[in-house]
C-alpha cells in the first residue's frame, strides 16, 4: 500500500532543505513497496546470478587463455565472459535498464494527480520543484544501491571462489560501470517522467515511453542504415565526412552510448570504438589499456549520456513548473 504525504510531517525548521528529504523518504518507501519495482528487481537479480553462474563455470578457460591480454583481470571477466548460452550481465542491463527506468517514471506524476494527492502536496509549505527533485533523488538512491549491492556481491563471490584479491584498477572500472548504469536508468526515468507530466493517463505515458525505447532499440539503426545506403556513392567508398556523419548518427542512440562505454570499461583490451587505420595498428602492443586511457576513450559516450539525462530532466522540470495543478 502506497504511503501518502500526510503520513510524514512537514515541520518548520531553520534548515530549508528538510521538506525535500521528507518527500525523498516517502518516494523511496513507495518504490520499495511497489510490485513493479519488486518484480523488476527480482528479474535483474535473477539475470545477475545466472550470468555469474555462467561466468564462474567458464572462468578457468578464460584465465588460461594467455593470448587474451585481459586474462588475469578475473573480476572483469565475471561481468563479460559467456559460453553463448546466456549473454553477459552488462548486455542484460542494456535491455532491462530502460524497462526499470520507464516503470519507475511513467506514472510518477499523473497517478498522483489522478488520485488527488498532488494538489494536497502542493498545498503544503514547500516549493513545487521539490516534488520533482525528490523523485529524481529517490530513484538515484534506489538504483545506485541496487547496482552497488550487485557489484559487491560479484566481488565477494569472486573472492570466496578464487581467493584472488581484486586489483585497484578493477575496482575503479567496476565502480565506473556501476555509475554508468545508474545514469543509463536515470535517462529513461527522466524521459518517461516527461510523458507522465504531459499525459493525464498513465497507460498513455507508458506506451509513449516504451514506443520511444523500441524506436531507439530496433528502428533507429534500420533508419540510419537506410540513410547510409542512399549516401553511398556508386564506387561504394565513403568519404571521411560521410563516414564521420554516419558514425555520429549511430552513436546518438542512448543504448549505443551505453554499450560502447561498458564495453570499453569492462574490456581493457578495447583500444578504439571505431575502425583503426593501418598506421594506428602498426607497432601497437597487444596489451590492456590503463584505466585512464579507457576513460579518455569513453568520455564522449559518458558525457553524451549524462548530458541527455540532464536535458530530459530539465524538460521535465520546465513542463512541471508550467503545469496547471487542479483537482
Amino acid at each position: 500500500m502506497a504511503i501518502s504525504y500526510t503520513d510524514f510531517t512537514f515541520r518548520k525548521s531553520p534548515n530549508k532543505h528538510v521538506p525535500i528529504w521528507v518527500m525523498v523518504r516517502k518516494e523511496v518507501s513507495d518504490h520499495i513497496r511497489s510490485w513493479q519495482f519488486i518484480i523488476l528487481f527480482m528479474i535483474i537479480a535473477l539475470t545477475f546470478f545466472a550470468s555469474m553462474y555462467v561466468a564462474i563455470s567458464n572462468l578457468n578457460s578464460a584465465v588460461s587463455n594467455t593470448k587474451d591480454p585481459d586474462h588475469l583481470l578475473i573480476y572483469l571477466k565475471l561481468l563479460t565472459i559467456t559460453d553463448g548460452s546466456l549473454p553477459p550481465f552488462h548486455v542484460f542491463i542494456s535491455f532491462l535498464g530502460p524497462l526499470l527506468g520507464i516503470s519507475l517514471g511513467f506514472n510518477a506524476v499523473n497517478s498522483e494527480q489522478q488520485n488527488g494527492t498532488l494538489i494536497r502536496v502542493m498545498a503544503q509549505p514547500i516549493y513545487r520543484d521539490n516534488l520533482l527533485l525528490s523523485k529524481f533523488i529517490s530513484i538515484t538512491i534506489l538504483v545506485g544501491t541496487m547496482f552497488l549491492t550487485l557489484s559487491l556481491l560479484m566481488i565477494g563471490s569472486g573472492l570466496l571462489i578464487t581467493g584472488v584479491p581484486i586489483e585497484l584498477e578493477e575496482v575503479v572500472r567496476i565502480l565506473s560501470y556501476t555509475i554508468l548504469c545508474v545514469f543509463y536508468v536515470e535517462f529513461w526515468f527522466s524521459l518517461s517522467i516527461i510523458f507522465s507530466i504531459r499525459f493525464k493517463q498513465a497507460a498513455t505515458a507508458a506506451i509513449a515511453s516504451i514506443g520511444l525505447w523500441l524506436f531507439f532499440t530496433i528502428f533507429y539503426n534500420i533508419i540510419i542504415n537506410m540513410i547510409s545506403k542512399v549516401m553511398i556513392p556508386k564506387s561504394g567508398i565513403f568519404s571521411s565526412g560521410q563516414h564521420s556523419w554516419i558514425k555520429t548518427m549511430f552513436h546518438m542512440a542512448p543504448n549505443q552510448l551505453y554499450t560502447d562505454a561498458t564495453t570499453t570499461l569492462l574490456m581493457p583490451k578495447v583500444r578504439s570504438l571505431g575502425p583503426m587505420s593501418m598506421e594506428q595498428m602498426a607497432g601497437a602492443i597487444p596489451n590492456s589499456l590503463p584505466i585512464r586511457d579507457s576513460l579518455l576513450i569513453v568520455w564522449p559516450q559518458v558525457s553524451g549520456l549524462v548530458s541527455a539525462t540532464i536535458v530530459c530532466f530539465a524538460l521535465a522540470y520546465y513542463f512541471f513548473m508550467k503545469k496547471e495543478i487542479k483537482c
